[in-house]
């Protein structure tokens, strides 16, 4: 695992294997669940398969991806921000998701923030675009305070519900 970054209460590092019980736990927590569905997995060996062939994937694929969230001050994992290249979409977009016990503190806005700021100044990205469900207030809140700005609604591909779909410029 390495360090991308840092903010004040904060580090954002790559995934690991030994990251397998905190997406345990992450990918069953209700808001995951509710918002951003249920991936299936169940036991340690389904959250290390998804390590691998998912959040690993991503870095060797497009050089970006899923970044753990740990308290700098406990090294404790507390959530996930990072980029997403979605087929249906022409740039990246920004997602998160935090543990149920580290909501509430900032811990997002911080990491959110912060993950703009190394796209900015290490990725080649000009834009990004973020999504969420149009019941999920609390993202809408953190995309609208970090800079993004709403741009209408979106169907993914396979999809029922119209996703909310907002955008950022990122200056260099």
């Amino acid at each position: 695992m390495k360090v991308l970054f840092e903010t004040p209460r904060l580090q954002l590092r790559t995934f690991a294997a030994s990251d397998d019980e905190f997406i345990l736990k992450l990918l069953n927590t209700p808001t995951w669940l509710q918002y951003i569905g249920d991936r299936q997995i169940k036991t340690l060996k389904d959250a290390q398969r998804y390590i691998m062939n998912n959040l690993l994937h991503l870095y060797s694929e497009q050089g970006y991806g899923a970044w753990v969230v740990v308290l700098r001050e406990t090294g404790s994992a507390i959530g996930i921000c990072g980029l997403f290249k979605r087929r249906y979409l022409e740039q990246p977009d920004l997602g998160f998701a935090f543990l149920p016990e580290a909501e509430g503190h900032g811990y997002a806005y911080e990491a959110a923030t912060g993950t703009l700021e190394y796209t900015r100044r290490e990725l080649t990205l000009t834009r990004l675009f973020a999504i969420t469900q149009q019941d999920n207030h609390r993202s809408v809140r953190l995309l609208k305070r970090s800079g993004f700005t709403l741009q209408g609604t979106i169907l993914p591909p396979g999809e029922a519900e119209e996703l909310m779909l907002f955008d950022i410029e990122l200056s260099r």
